[in-house]
């Protein structure tokens, strides 16, 4: 069967190579989709805090349309837009792992009138990703949306009672884990800040210049200390 890692954080596909170049773990829309070829059963494996909405949304897209058999695993954490992915198929989670679901947030800038129509972008992008909820819980869009508003922390057993998750992985062998919720805040973990993506994409080359310099000058250093 063949396995796909969802780990990091969620980010859009002309990113990734900045999170790679500076070895920050992170999935994008192609790390999954280019591996959903045939129709042969998939795993996949979640353990995010989730990321970028639109790029989740792809995943997730790309994950319910597959031919084939999909089981998602959720090892660890699937927040925010990773929680959206979580909806996408056949579902387990770890008795140690959470789910979380929350609003929409967006950075921005301007006078009044800019933010009224931010507002209004992150109440349409609430009511777009509550659909994944709905149809996975069956619970109505207003229900799922006082839960996100509230941001809400899903343990193994609840997320199973409300729907979210079919199954608890290794349930059948005891029946005594009872996992504490942590209380933290799963916005956006590990996500780089957009200033400094900007500033990659603006200056990459003398960026990756710079690295291979220091890369030959410390072969030289290392080479006259032999």
């Amino acid at each position: 069967m063949k396995k796909i890692n969802i780990k990091g954080a969620i980010v859009l596909n002309d990113h990734k190579e900045m999170y790679d170049w500076y070895g920050v773990e992170a999935t994008c829309p192609n790390d999954v989709t280019s591996q959903l070829v045939g129709n042969e059963p998939i795993e996949v494996i979640i353990n995010s805090g989730g990321g970028n909405v639109f790029a989740g949304s792809e995943i997730y897209t790309a994950l319910r349309a597959y031919q084939g058999d999909v089981t998602i695993k959720i090892y660890s954490f699937a927040g925010s837009s990773a929680s959206i992915i979580a909806m996408a198929r056949k579902s387990e989670i770890s008795p140690t792992a959470q789910l979380m679901i929350h609003n929409v947030s967006l950075q921005s800038g301007g006078d009044y009138h800019d933010h009224e129509h931010v507002a209004d972008i992150l109440k349409n992008a609430n009511e777009t990703i509550a659909n994944a909820y709905v149809l996975k819980t069956g619970k109505s869009k207003e229900e799922i949306l006082e839960l996100m508003d509230k941001e809400t922390w899903l343990s193994p057993q609840t997320a199973k009672e409300l729907g979210f998750i079919d199954s608890i992985m290794f349930e059948d062998k005891t029946n005594s884990i009872d996992p504490v919720a942590l209380v933290a805040n799963g916005g956006a973990i590990g996500m780089l800040p957009e200033q400094l993506i900007n500033d990659f994409k603006e200056n990459k080359a003398k960026i990756k210049q710079t690295a291979q310099l220091k890369a030959q000058l410390n072969l030289l250093k290392l080479k006259e200390i032999k």
